[in-house]
């Protein structure tokens, strides 16, 4: 069984859509999203920023993967 790898795909939905690798980090976008606190995300290229902006988008307009 080979793994569909989400290589260059920044869109939280097509990963789910399509059955790519995803590791679900869900959890972890509710804590940031409900602490009331301001992060500055500061990541090399290509390490996931655009992804987890699609996921917090998903997330609030309360979408199911």
């Amino acid at each position: 069984m080979s793994r569909l790898y989400p290589i260059g795909i920044q869109s939280f939905e097509r990963i789910r859509e399509d059955g790519y690798v995803y590791v679900d980090k869900t959890s972890l976008v509710y804590r940031l999203a409900t602490t009331g606190k301001h992060y500055f995300l500061s990541r090399p290229r290509r390490f996931g920023k655009s992804l987890l902006v699609s996921t917090l988008e998903a997330y609030f307009l309360g979408k199911k993967g």
